[in-house]
């Protein structure tokens, strides 16, 4: 199994940024957790605003907990959403079903964890994760 190191988080985040100013996106939040769902790394851009740590954490820490993209909670909490309420109550809250979580796959689809993103749409903010994945060599889990 590929570990997710340190070097590769900040290459996920860096390349993420990168993608969201080449868009002129909004400032972002990109948080990076390992497959146990710890914090690996995390960036907040200038002029992001504070809460943004918290809503990229719950993305990506939905994502890697339940193995899918948090845009696949999305479509779970619109389908079953006694079971979605249940597991965010579950959760103690740290779970946000909208697109901008995506989990972090190796070569062998192993999850080695997750990117969150907040600060624009989170259609966008998904699509800069994916950005970040697929430019540290990994495969983005949408």
């Amino acid at each position: 199994m590929t570990q997710l190191t340190l070097e590769k988080a900040n290459k996920i985040i860096n390349a993420a940024t990168q993608k969201a100013r080449s868009l002129n996106m909004a400032p972002l939040t990109v948080v990076v957790l390992d497959a146990s769902g710890h914090l690996k790394a995390l960036q907040r851009e200038d002029g992001a605003t504070v809460i943004r740590q918290q809503i990229a954490t719950a993305k990506a820490w939905g994502a890697v907990n339940m193995g899918i993209s948090s845009r696949s909670l999305a479509a779970v909490a619109e389908h079953r959403p006694d079971f979605m309420n249940a597991l965010i109550g579950l959760a103690d809250g740290k779970i946000m079903p909208v697109p901008g979580g995506v989990l972090i796959r190796d070569k062998g689809n192993v999850i080695i964890g997750s990117v969150g993103i907040s600060g624009d749409s989170s259609e966008q903010d998904e699509r800069c994760a994916i950005a970040g994945i697929e430019a540290a060599g990994f495969v983005a889990g949408v």
